[in-house]
């Protein structure tokens, strides 16, 4: 009895542990340049989203910027501010990355395949948007917001 209780422990322990490495994208990051943060949530499927929460430069011309460059004429006037540009991301545990998202730069108007993780800490998050193999690709470094 007494091995099972510790057994049971200790699986839950792994569990929320899992859970909290799972869990550490969530919050609001300062993109490569600091010209935008990203706010990651976690959504009722269990999958990882990040919207465009601040621009260091909102208007062009004494308007909203609006994502022009979309391939989409239909959305290209849709505000950059609340721009959903990560989506469908989820935790590979044995990795410790988060795979199988999306991301769009509103930048090219382009939609990539990405994956992110930490190396040093749980303050730095590697993005890498991809075409293909994971190998080839662009990657940055988004500073966590304190």
């Amino acid at each position: 009895m007494r091995r099972l209780l510790i057994v049971s422990l200790c699986f839950i322990f792994w569990l929320s542990a899992s859970a909290q490495d799972a869990n550490s994208v969530v919050g609001t990051w300062l993109t490569q340049y600091g010209d935008s943060k990203v706010t990651i949530s976690k959504d009722s499927n269990g999958k990882y989203n990040g919207i465009i929460t601040w621009l260091k430069e909102p208007n062009r011309d004494g308007k909203p910027k609006v994502d022009y460059k979309n391939p989409d004429v239909k959305l290209q006037s849709r505000p950059t501010l609340g721009l959903s540009i990560l989506t469908g991301f989820v935790y590979n545990d044995k990795d410790k990355e988060w795979v199988d998202g999306k991301i769009y730069d509103p930048k090219e108007g382009k939609t990539y395949k990405c994956l992110m993780w930490f190396e040093e800490d749980n303050n730095k998050l590697h993005v890498k948007g991809y075409i293909g193999f994971s190998m080839i690709g662009k990657q940055v470094l988004w500073t966590r917001e304190k």
